[in-house]
């Protein structure tokens, strides 16, 4: 299974929340580089933050579900 990159964090809190919207609606995704970020936050920019997986075939839906206004 293929995933792709469709959000990066700068910190753990808001990628969490995101993540667990997506597994709410059974979304196949999980966070990227998470402990480096949350271990040294000095780390993000180098390595490109926190990154939001989700598999590609379920991409457009997720990002739908993250753009919705609650």
């Amino acid at each position: 299974m293929n995933f792709i990159t469709i959000q990066v964090f700068d910190n753990y809190i808001s990628a969490h929340i995101a993540l667990g919207r997506l597994k709410d609606e059974f979304i196949n995704c999980y966070l990227q580089d998470e402990y480096t970020v949350t271990i040294d936050p000095l780390l993000s920019n180098a390595i490109g933050g926190i990154k939001l997986m989700v598999a590609a075939s379920q991409a457009e839906r997720a990002m739908e579900i993250l753009n919705e206004v609650t």
